[in-house]
């Protein structure tokens, strides 16, 4: 577990740096994304080597998971419904989580934004708070560190 921590605080650090990042410019910059990449798969090829693939995988799975996603909204609506920093992101945090993982951090990032739309909604009646843009980061980080912390939990002491 020691060994883990200087991993951890590096993720924690990113993490950081790319939700105040996306709350005021919009993007996730790569000068964070990329490293939060190669540090979740140096993590597992330090930490965990049985692990590796997974990470891998994730790394793969979450990038052309959200490819697909952007491409073909693209496509049908002729503008962007999600920022190529998300792509970025959850490709990081497939390989940090592994590709298992994915899917409910997916969906959890997705309950958290409806609900905070829903709660300035019913707060601010009147305005079109639901047509600007929402940046996706700060969601899918809570949703990452959730995963985070379940995996963290659930390890034998």
């Amino acid at each position: 577990m020691l060994a883990a921590l200087p991993f951890l605080m590096i993720y924690t650090l990113l993490t950081c740096l790319l939700i105040r990042a996306d709350i005021r410019s919009g993007l996730l910059p790569d000068k964070y994304l990329c490293p939060l990449l190669w540090t979740g798969l140096l993590f597992h090829l330090v930490n965990h080597p049985d692990f590796l693939a997974s990470a891998v995988v994730g790394a793969m799975a979450g990038y052309l998971g959200f490819a697909c996603v952007y491409w073909g909204f693209r496509t049908v609506f002729k503008k962007e419904g999600l920022g190529y920093g998300d792509v970025k992101y959850l490709a990081a945090l497939g390989a940090w989580h592994g590709w298992c993982v994915l899917p409910a951090m997916v969906l959890a990032a997705a309950l958290l934004a409806t609900s905070y739309v829903l709660i300035q909604v019913l707060r601010n009646p009147g305005k079109q708070i639901h047509k600007n843009p929402l940046p996706f980061g700060p969601f899918m980080a809570a949703a990452g560190l959730l995963a985070g912390w379940q995996s963290l939990i659930s390890l034998p002491l």
